[in-house]
């Protein structure tokens, strides 16, 4: 029973996709990797990192990084030598500078928008009055009601 539950355990881990060929001997810059790669995202599969999938595309980019690392490069470095290559798409967490400052403002912004439309339609409604009813209304009215 013991060893059922550490092989569910084990098995609900994160599924990282990265190779054992594709580690560096040094554990400090394979951490540093490590701590990279968790930043960048897929091209393939968009919402896992290259550190969790297991897309070719992915394993080269694990792979250049690794190349940069060996090569002396810092971590901002290599990940600027990435985003130039692939663009800021491959940012798991875009930049807030440039063109992405109008996506970062325009969730907020319409949320605001909303909020305001939603405040002078609620008001409006309260403003409007129903009209007084007519004698003859108001007789018919009685007539329902009585019956």
């Amino acid at each position: 029973m013991r060893a059922l539950l550490l092989a569910l355990l084990l098995l609900a881990g994160p599924a990282l996709a990265v190779q054992p060929d594709e580690m560096l001997a040094d554990p400090v810059l394979e951490a540093r990797a490590r701590d990279i790669s968790q930043g960048l995202r897929c091209p393939i599969c968009q919402n896992e990192s290259i550190d969790e999938s297991n897309a070719d595309l992915a394993r080269e980019l694990r792979l250049v990084l690794r190349e940069r690392l060996v090569a002396g490069d810092s971590d901002a470095q290599v990940v600027n030598y990435l985003v130039a290559r692939y663009g800021e798409f491959v940012l798991l967490r875009p930049t807030t500078r440039g063109a992405n400052i109008v996506l970062w403002l325009a969730a907020p912004a319409m949320l605001l928008a909303a909020l305001g439309v939603g405040w002078v339609t609620i008001r409006r409604r309260g403003m409007a009055r129903a009209e007084p009813l007519t004698e003859a209304e108001a007789r018919r009215l009685e007539e329902i009601i009585r019956q």
